[in-house]
């Protein structure tokens, strides 16, 4: 048996093709920076675009100034472009976060595109603490985070990749996962780290030399000039979470890994690392309200 395809056909396929309709997609912009001023640490630049926008709640009392990121759109997809630029001058102090999870749904063709750039100044403390990114089955995410720091500077810093949405009983089985991290010192690179998840997604998240079944996958980082006598205390916070875990301390930046299930536990996880870990760099042993909403 055979089949042929006509000349008509052909024309016809691309003729219809053709006029799909165009799907609107995001290009925001996030560009928040931070300077001291006399004691205070206060707002020097802003510029958004839609889909971004920028929060300023007060802070608790002890903590550095808060600033809140959100998309308006509820999530990303395919196509979407987000570009994100977050600098704190010298001495100040600043907090990052995400007013909820950001979302990724599945994807018609392209990656849902995310670049972030931090800076901190000599003497400042930047905390760059978003909540959890939930990929969807089908979603692609190729996401850049560059941090560029001066000496004297600090950067306490996370990351928690969700894959699938384990209420609905959903698991990421398709679509692709490009995160790269950087974190510059002076112009010198300290440290790089990308992860890569493409075709059967599913089974390297099953299989026992690779993610041994887990739903999350957390990151924090502390670079300072004390980040190395914080390496016991880390790594002894680290041994009391419910999934797997880890700490190394490399060429200046102190690194914390923590992946497992199911994904409500390796969140936990992470906040309460961040939270007793935030305390023993001399703040308060809590995170921004809007993770407890």
């Amino acid at each position: 048996m055979s089949v042929a395809i006509s000349r008509f056909e052909t024309q016809a396929a691309a003729s219809a093709a053709a006029r799909l309709p165009r799907l609107q997609r995001g290009d925001g912009v996030a560009e928040i920076g931070f300077a001291r001023r006399g004691t205070e640490t206060r707002l020097a630049h802003l510029y958004q675009r839609t889909p971004c926008r920028v929060l300023f709640p007060e802070r608790e009392l002890g903590d550095p100034t808060l600033a809140v990121l959100l998309t308006t759109s509820g999530g990303l997809t395919g196509g979407d472009k987000i570009r994100v630029a977050l600098s704190v001058d010298e001495n100040a102090a600043t907090t990052f976060t995400s007013q909820a999870a950001e979302k990724l749904y599945r994807s018609l063709g392209p990656a849902a595109d995310i670049d972030v750039a931090l800076e901190a100044k000599s003497g400042a403390y930047l905390e760059y603490l978003p909540q959890e990114t939930i990929v969807f089955d089908g979603a692609k995410l190729a996401r850049r985070t560059r941090a560029m720091l001066a000496h004297g500077s600090r950067l306490f810093a996370c990351d928690l990749l969700i894959f699938g949405r384990a209420a609905h009983d959903e698991r990421l089985e398709h679509g692709s996962i490009y995160d790269r991290w950087q974190v510059w010192r002076d112009g010198a690179l300290l440290w790089t780290d990308a992860l890569s998840l493409d075709g059967d997604i599913a089974a390297t998240l099953r299989s026992p030399f690779a993610f041994a079944g887990a739903e999350a996958l957390g990151t924090a980082i502390y670079v300072g000039s004390d980040a190395a006598t914080h390496l016991p205390f880390a790594r002894k916070l680290a041994e009391s979470s419910t999934g797997r875990s880890g700490v190394s301390f490399v060429r200046g930046v102190l690194l914390a890994r923590f992946f497992g299930a199911p994904a409500a536990a390796m969140r936990a996880d992470l906040a309460r690392y961040l939270r007793a870990f935030r305390a023993a760099i001399g703040w308060p042993a809590r995170l921004p309200r809007v993770w407890s909403v």
